[in-house]
């Protein structure tokens, strides 16, 4: 599947709990992804927002400490720069109304912890997908215009 959209795909992990990143990164690293970590909300808003590198796909934690997920969310939605690149939350919440909240504050997608690898690895590069053919389309639109 990751082949389908290129072995470039950069991915920001971001989660307070060190394991749990460990975690993540290697199950995106093993399907070849290159991934980065932030360990905290402000960490990630600092990296997406300031930063150089544009990522592909958030893969992010709620229930963090300071900032918490929801935060950094609002923050990615209101930067231009970052606004378009796909979130993924992964937590351990798992009622109806935390997907719904997530959703409603521009999350692409959501996963309740525990994760499984390929479950993972799936939706990422599926969001990946989805922003590289918008990407894809607004380049024709904008050829079509001109």
């Amino acid at each position: 599947m990751l082949e389908d959209i290129g072995p470039e795909l950069r991915v920001l992990v971001v989660d307070d709990n060190p394991q749990n990143r460990e975690l993540l990164s290697a199950f995106l690293e093993v399907a070849g992804c290159e991934v980065e970590e932030a360990a905290g909300g402000q960490a990630a808003i600092d990296r997406l927002i300031a930063g150089s590198e544009p990522v592909d796909v958030v893969v992010l934690d709620i229930m963090m400490p300071r900032v918490s997920g929801f935060q950094v969310l609002a923050a990615l939605k209101h930067d231009p720069k970052a606004r378009d690149i796909p979130v993924i939350i992964v937590t351990a919440l798992n009622e109806t109304s935390d997907v719904e909240r997530s959703m409603d504050a521009g999350a692409a997608d959501f996963l309740s912890k525990p994760v499984i690898q390929d479950e993972l690895v799936a939706r990422v590069c599926a969001q990946a997908a989805i922003r590289r053919a918008e990407r894809d389309l607004a380049e024709v639109e904008t050829l079509t215009r001109a």
